[in-house]
């Protein structure tokens, strides 16, 4: 069922991104928001997304919704969806979260597809593509760092993203596919030092990131992680904030601090470094897709590079379930995604058009 009405909750930068890019495809947007806000070139109501009834009256009328609230209010979203039967989407990291649309999922009338940011999401799509091009898979190593360009201070950080979901991928377990085993392990923890564009980062396992991956490749692939890259120093004054001040014992308030003292920037770059070993042809080869993205113009507006790059990954994805190419039902899958046909739609095509310096 080709579908135009889409409500999109939310409208923070990356909302309002969204909203704007969905409007520029061709779908009759409707933007909801806590706060009263005009001057849009769609539909804005003002409601309390954490009232169930409003919501559901809001949505009633709606084929689809884009949740990019904050993580912790997408389990009762992704509920009312399914009770109406529209399409879900959502940009959640959270392992829970994404527990519970699946089970969704089992009896939807619409599609369920959470996940669809940059990590997981964007990110998931290319290693797939990757893996893809070898009879048999060595391994997949996910890197993905929302950084500013130019850091200050030891955590060289700033809050471009929501402070609650970093804390959240901070202190959860990860999984990861380990020498052919399935499991859990720590986050913060693997570090290692990766370069890209001459800029040394470090990467550390995170929760999240690889979405439904290990499930899909259990027994496809040997190892399969997903890590998230700062600036150098930054993992180790982690590790002593969460767990040798406790902090970790006070999630909110460990947000609050955090986000305080590194406020966000307009000059962020996003750097993304995914990789695939295995064999073809009986040799043993190495893939990678390793870019820098910067912020661009999007309707006559610098957008930051974290804002742009989930905005645009979650509607291009929209944009594929509109013209058919995704299913119309169940759970989506981000590794089920071509990365071709991501790229061919016209938002999916900005991250073609942006290029690394």
């Amino acid at each position: 069922m080709r579908f135009e009405n889409i409500a999109v909750l939310g409208l923070g930068k990356v909302g309002h991104l969204a909203a704007e890019l969905l409007h520029g495809a061709g779908f009759k947007v409707t933007a909801i928001d806590a706060r009263a806000i005009s001057g849009k070139e769609f539909l804005v109501q003002s409601i309390d997304v954490a009232d169930p009834s409003a919501l559901r009256r809001a949505l009633s009328d709606q084929q689809a919704v884009l949740s990019c609230l904050p993580y912790a209010l997408n389990k009762g979203v992704s509920s009312i969806a399914h009770e109406l039967g529209i399409h879900y989407f959502d940009l959640t990291e959270d392992v829970p979260t994404t527990n519970h649309i699946r089970e969704l999922s089992a009896t939807s009338r619409g599609l369920m597809a959470p996940q669809c940011g940059l990590a997981p999401g964007f990110i998931g799509i290319v290693g797939a593509n990757l893996a893809a091009g070898f009879e048999r898979v060595r391994s997949i190593r996910l890197r993905v760092g929302a950084l500013p360009q130019n850091p200050t201070g030891l955590l060289g950080y700033a809050f471009n993203w929501s402070p609650e979901g970093v804390v959240n991928e901070y202190l959860n377990d990860c999984e990861v596919i380990e020498e052919g085993v399935r499991k859990m392990v720590s986050a913060m923890e693997w570090i290692e030092t990766v370069y890209i564009d001459g800029v040394q980062l470090e990467a550390f396992t995170t929760s999240g990131g690889l979405g439904t991956m290990c499930e899909t490749f259990a027994g496809r692939v040997e190892n399969l992680d997903y890590k998230t890259m700062r600036y150098p120093g930054h993992v180790q004054l982690m590790n002593f904030f969460f767990h040798e001040l406790l902090m970790r014992e006070k999630r909110e308030l460990a947000g609050q601090i955090l986000a305080n003292a590194k406020p966000p920037v307009d000059a962020d770059v996003v750097y993304v470094h995914a990789s695939a070993e295995g064999w073809s042809e009986g040799r043993l080869q190495r893939k990678e897709f390793v870019r820098s993205y910067y912020p661009i113009e999007i309707a006559g507006r610098s957008r930051t590079a974290i804002a742009w790059t989930t905005s645009a990954s979650v509607v291009a994805v929209i944009e594929m379930v509109r013209n058919g190419s995704l299913a119309e039902r169940g759970f989506l899958k981000q590794e089920d995604i071509s990365l071709e046909a991501f790229l061919a739609t016209r938002t999916g095509s900005l991250y073609k058009a942006a290029q690394s310096r």
